[in-house]
């Protein structure tokens, strides 16, 4: 098919204005169209939506958090380095040295993509639980038959459906109740009662579990307050992507510390802010060397990617600022048994 004579240029000479107005568009729809925190329910609409638009998916791959790059930051392939995150984080926090079987609670999951890979590369078997139905059944439907040890649960991470941990009864027929470790990816910031938080997952806990929770975090308050712009930019970040608060690393160590479910816990803690950084940017190059992904989602899709790119750039300035810090967070539960 011929095109008309003069139409290719014509289509270069609107293109900018066409960005423009996409662009436009995209900042009217950052500034009107908040995703504030009003309660549990926000939550859940805001990750049923990101679901079922598929531009996350189609973008990341079956990943919703940041990948590993090392330090220094080495350049490799966005969703490799997504996947990437998931083997460092089980080698630092020791989940890779327990056996085959071992019981894993994925709290916040996501579409279950660091579920599977515990599953299929480490043998475990896994529950992965979120708020939202959407991610939940996504979720089962990328888990493919030989997977059946990885399963998917809708619940809330302040009051999970599950038994409390108990100690292993070697004199007991059935398997005691429990999971061996606890695995939590980027899913604090969205918990409007760390402490709770923390106390849920360390009830479920089996004495002598393992814990891995990797989060972003705010600078702690006591390493200085925010000036005028930072404040502008957290509110941001809070309002943008339906976050309550976010917690600093001596914050949430220490929630997890007291809680009177850690049994003598003591927890350890990282930086990965620089291992991590890159992934702010790459997630908006994505769109660009995967134009087809977003283009065959349709119009909405391009204007959706767009509304995003504001918060991507505000994320990546908090965390080169210091301002917000990518921490990580490992720990054995004690032998006591849990009280009550």
């Amino acid at each position: 098919m011929t095109l008309p004579a003069g139409l290719p240029s014509l289509l270069l000479t609107a293109a900018p204005l066409l960005l423009a107005l996409l662009l436009l568009l995209a900042a009217g729809l950052w500034l009107r169209q908040r995703r504030q925190y009003e309660g549990s329910a926000s939550v859940a609409a805001a990750y049923d939506r990101w679901t079922e638009d598929q531009l996350l998916e189609r973008l990341w791959g079956d990943h919703v958090h940041l990948g590993f790059y090392g330090n220094p930051a080495r350049r490799r392939d966005f969703r490799q380095a997504k996947a990437d995150f998931v083997h460092e984080l089980a080698h630092w926090s020791g989940l890779d040295l327990l056996p085959a079987g071992s019981r894993v609670l994925d709290v916040g999951c996501g579409i279950g993509g660091s579920a599977r890979i515990l599953a299929r590369d480490y043998g475990f078997e896994v529950l992965g639980v979120s708020i939202s139905p959407a991610q939940i059944a996504r979720a089962q439907e990328l888990t493919p038959p030989e997977l059946a040890h990885c399963r998917f649960a809708v619940m809330d991470a302040l009051s999970l459906d599950l038994p409390d941990a108990q100690a292993d009864a070697s004199a007991s027929p059935h398997p005691p109740e429990g999971f061996d470790a606890v695995w939590s990816v980027e899913a604090s910031p969205h918990m409007p009662d760390k402490q709770r938080y923390c106390d849920e997952m360390l009830r479920v806990l089996r004495p002598g579990g393992l814990l891995a929770i990797a989060d972003w975090n705010r600078r702690d308050p006591a390493q200085g307050g925010l000036d005028g712009v930072e404040r502008w930019v957290m509110r941001q970040l809070l309002e943008q992507w339906a976050h309550p608060e976010f917690a600093s690393i001596p914050s949430l160590r220490h929630h997890l510390e007291s809680s009177p479910w850690a049994a003598g816990l003591q927890v350890d803690t990282s930086d990965w802010s620089q291992e991590t950084q890159p992934s702010w940017i790459d997630s908006i190059a994505e769109g660009l060397r995967r134009p087809g992904a977003v283009l065959g989602l349709g119009p909405g899709a391009v204007v959706q990617g767009l509304r995003e790119t504001p918060t991507l750039l505000l994320m990546d300035w908090a965390f080169r600022r210091g301002m917000m810090r990518f921490g990580v967070f490992r720990g054995r539960k004690g032998s006591a048994q849990a009280p009550g």
